[in-house]
């Protein structure tokens, strides 16, 4: 039997995170580099340590002292063409695609993946590592970690929308047995306030 635990680290907040807009591929905000400096090197024992290309990521992973490798598969959601815009900018222009896009899995207004792809990537990611006895962390973004945890669950795609992750936490999921449990949400040690 092989078991597989994977610890998944959403980046560090951005001035796009906090304001609850369409990120680009912007460095961390000052709020985000000071939480980091009170975290321990590093955060999560782990066999493998791998981080999505952005900035953001990769600005974190460093932070926490893991030496990850760049993983596409931990990219953010491509939202195309709302990617670096504010929530309200793109309701003024798009309520019609905003409302489709929040609604159906399968809308993609922006010109970007859709809901139903990011949940693909995600649960083929998920698979590659389930082959593999080990530990795995993962530096990436909240996005992929709720579709992480509406795959490991076999949840249905509206349910990711139900999934709030916060900067700096970590959601651990193990494999054995042929599926992927949850086993823990939790903010990293220090990361709390």
């Amino acid at each position: 039997m092989v078991t597989t635990r994977v610890a998944l680290i959403c980046h560090a907040s951005t001035t796009a995170v906090r304001a609850a807009d369409f990120a680009d591929d912007e460095p961390l905000d000052p709020h985000g580099l000071r939480k980091l400096a009170t975290l321990a090197r590093p955060p999560v024992r782990a066999d493998r340590a791998l981080t999505s290309p952005a900035l953001r990521a990769r600005q974190t992973a460093e932070a926490l002292g893991l030496d990850a490798e760049v993983d596409a598969a931990l990219s953010d959601w491509d939202l195309g063409r709302w990617r670096g815009r504010s929530m309200a900018g793109v309701h003024a222009d798009d309520p019609e695609g905003l409302e489709a896009w929040l609604q159906n899995p399968d809308a993609a207004p922006h010109g970007g993946e859709t809901l139903r792809d990011v949940l693909g990537r995600t649960s083929a990611w998920l698979e590659t590592l389930r082959r593999r006895e080990g530990s795995v962390v993962a530096v990436t973004h909240a996005a992929i970690v709720r579709a992480a945890i509406v795959s490991a669950l076999g949840a249905e795609p509206a349910s990711f929308w139900r999934v709030d992750v916060a900067p700096l936490s970590v959601t651990s999921l193990t494999s054995s047995h042929g599926r992927w449990n949850l086993a823990s949400i939790a903010p990293l040690a220090g990361a709390r306030g």
